[in-house]
């Protein structure tokens, strides 16, 4: 099996240029920001952060394809790069520190491109985590100041913290009730957002987090680092890995309540 190890050190070299990007331009005054057809935000920073990352990779793994969440998909090939240059645009532009660049290496393979390398970088939090199929999960300042990464051993929901980022998506998905009923049923719930849950989730802080509505670029990194941290990354159906739409994540012992809550009484 390849040991991914060259693909994860470039990771976070395109990491740290992405990190010197956009904390360039947060909180600045005169930051751009525009809506996009879906109504999402984007910002200057988003568009410069992904074109600097599309430039290295072109120059240093010209083979590879890569995927974007402001530029689309560039190149065909077994190996595809999955980038979102801010996770977490709406808090970017607000001041709020919580974002992260997301950066992941997938491979061609039965049931679809899986991811192989993940690095979730939040320079605004000083936090960065990072993983290598068969490598295990980490997070650090950088590859040789580190601390391995393992999920909790909570196996009650009574006992289970959950996290989520809001209630908007369960709702339009018929999927509330369920929902609701699991935040009854959990020890302690926070809205935390975004890419954080599931870097907690691989830390062992929290045991488990969900959210309705996701696209590829959201879930690949947070879904290796999750799974080398001995975690479950699923969507909502329960297929494995990030290709579902949406992501169900734990440290696999309350991973069967998880579903069957947010699929219960739709």
């Amino acid at each position: 099996m390849p040991d991914y190890l060259d693909d994860l050190r470039f990771a976070h070299v395109l990491a740290d240029a992405a990190d010197a990007t956009t904390m360039d331009r947060f909180k600045a005054l005169d930051l751009k920001v525009e809506t996009k057809p879906d109504m999402t935000p984007v910002s200057e920073a988003d568009r410069a952060a992904e074109e600097l990352v599309r430039g290295h990779l072109k120059r240093a793994r010209p083979r590879d394809a890569i995927l974007g969440e402001e530029y689309g998909v560039e190149g065909t090939g077994p190996r595809r790069w999955v980038v979102d240059p801010i996770d977490g645009t709406k808090n970017y532009v607000r001041g709020v520190p919580v974002w992260a660049t997301l950066i992941a290496l997938m491979e061609a393979a039965e049931g679809g491109y899986q991811p192989v390398v993940g690095v979730v970088s939040a320079p605004a939090l000083g936090r960065r985590w990072w993983a290598a199929k068969g490598h295990g999960a980490f997070t650090g300042r950088s590859l040789s100041s580190s601390t391995r990464l393992h999920v909790s051993r909570v196996s009650k929901l009574a006992d289970a913290s959950f996290a989520y980022s809001s209630l908007g998506g369960w709702e339009e998905q018929g999927r509330l009730d369920g929902f609701l009923d699991l935040t009854r049923a959990v020890w302690r719930t926070r809205a935390y957002g975004d890419f954080w849950p599931y870097m907690m989730v691989a830390e062992g802080s929290v045991d488990m987090c969900a959210e309705p509505e996701l696209s590829l670029w959201d879930m690949a990194a947070n879904a290796i680092i999750v799974t080398e941290a001995g975690g479950t990354f699923t969507g909502l159906d329960g297929r494995p890995g990030p290709h579902s739409g949406n992501a169900a994540a734990s440290n696999g012992l309350l991973h069967d309540d998880l579903l069957a809550y947010l699929n219960a009484r739709r």
